[in-house]
């Protein structure tokens, strides 16, 4: 039987990180007058750092110059990482751990694509860097999701074909791009939002292995 391919998401699927960048963004917000809320924060899922302060900057009507930019997109990480520091496996998200588990158990193909370029830094502080067979984040990719470089990368690392491949995702950017690569979708939230997804699960609790062997069988 050929293995396949496991690709998840990080921020809102293994970790809840996004909380933290949340609280990142809404500080350098308040430092330029621009009123960031958690609708707003929705926008963001998802989206590169550049493409974030853009967003940002936009609500505020704000025109900056490259240097001001390079300037807060420093400090913003800077807050962002200082949020890190005391990261641990209590940070991972409930029923993550035993898909993990299960899924390495079974001697299935297990990848990481994500937009975060703290990726290996979180892993590695929440214990689970080892179950990873490949690592796709933010600095080895220069196209921001819907385009689907981050999944095919893990893929080709993986050596397996797009069709083997199931995506955890939580934003629909991201169910868009594993939904172009021709991969099998599974949105992690709100069904509403992440409509397009194949299959979709509140959170990682409510995935029985029926449907982990289920996708392992698939032909």
């Amino acid at each position: 039987m050929t293995k396949k391919a496991f690709i998840f998401d990080l921020d809102g699927v293994i970790v809840d990180t996004a909380k933290y960048h949340y609280l990142a963004w809404q500080k350098l917000a308040q430092q330029l007058g621009i009123e960031f809320t958690p609708e707003h924060n929705e926008e963001l899922k998802g989206v590169s750092r550049v493409r974030s302060l853009e967003i940002i900057l936009n609500l505020g009507g704000i025109q900056a110059s490259q240097e001001d930019k390079n300037k807060w997109l420093i400090q913003k990480n800077e807050d962002y990482l200082s949020y890190l520091v005391n990261m641990d496996e209590s940070e991972i998200l409930p029923g993550v751990l035993p898909v993990l588990n299960y899924l390495k158990d079974k001697n299935q193909l297990i990848a990481l694509g994500s937009a975060s370029k703290n990726a290996r830094p979180i892993l590695e502080k929440t214990g689970i860097i080892n179950l990873f067979d490949a690592i796709v984040d933010g600095n080895d990719v220069s196209n921001a999701k819907p385009d689907p470089e981050v999944f095919l990368q893990a893929a080709r690392k993986l050596s397996a074909s797009n069709e083997n491949s199931f995506v955890f995702e939580d934003s629909v950017a991201g169910i868009q791009a594993a939904n172009i690569a021709n991969m099998t979708s599974i949105g992690i939230g709100d069904e509403k939002i992440l409509n397009e997804a194949k299959y979709n699960f509140k959170d990682f609790t409510f995935i029985d292995v029926s449907f982990i062997d289920a996708l392992i069988n698939k032909n």
